[in-house]
């Protein structure tokens, strides 16, 4: 099946970052604090989107089987001088997600006093089903503003993957300029640092 390349529409200004279920409105040094006086708990079901304390999905057997394939698949093509981080926190300038997967620079004990920032990564990842219109609208335009390279998201709904890639940022309008489909056997390149580090299929990711 050929690849399909698009030039991806920017997301409506008026999309927010799930205004229907919101917690509260913090920015990220705030949100630290919580952490760190134990109001909030590492593996509470939040995250921060955009100056929002927004929950989190439960996650249904699906995820949870592309989460594991996701796993599979590319810790054997990780470089050295790298890592894969699967659903840990990533650091921007006014959110703290926690993609299913990102690959980072360095060396797990890089990160024992800090969670990597946007320069730190090659990509993330988000398995999406339930979350589908907060991966591709809310955290796309969160990504794409703190220029991090690549974004996937593992599409169950429409059993695809999507990557984003080329962000761009400019009067206030944040977003990838390149997005391709891959599906079924379509090869997907792993790309870290500029270096195709190897090839993975939309099969071997899907569950």
């Amino acid at each position: 099946m050929a690849v399909n390349t698009i030039e991806f529409a920017p997301p409506p200004a008026s999309v927010a970052a799930i205004p229907h279920d919101y917690v509260a409105r913090l920015s990220v040094e705030q949100y630290h604090e919580m952490i760190q006086v134990g109001i909030l708990q590492s593996g509470d079901p939040i995250e921060l989107l955009e100056g929002w304390l927004v929950y989190k999905m439960t996650k249904k057997p699906p995820h949870e089987t592309a989460n594991g394939k996701l796993l599979d698949a590319l810790v054997p093509l990780v470089p050295k001088g790298w890592i894969l981080r699967i659903q840990a926190p990533i650091t921007l300038s006014d959110s703290e997600p926690e993609p299913d997967a990102a690959v980072a620079r360095g060396t797990r004990q890089d990160y024992e006093d800090h969670h990597p920032k946007a320069r730190d990564l090659a990509f993330v990842v988000e398995v999406s089903d339930s979350t589908f219109l907060r991966d591709r609208e809310v955290k796309q335009r969160i990504y794409a503003r703190a220029g991090i390279p690549h974004y996937w998201i593992v599409n169950l709904i429409e059993a695809q993957v999507e990557i984003y890639s080329e962000p761009i940022s400019e009067e206030g309008l944040a977003q990838y300029a390149r997005h391709q489909v891959y599906q079924d056997t379509d090869l997907i390149p792993v790309v870290v640092d500029k270096q195709i580090v190897g090839t993975i299929t939309a099969f071997d990711l899907l569950p």
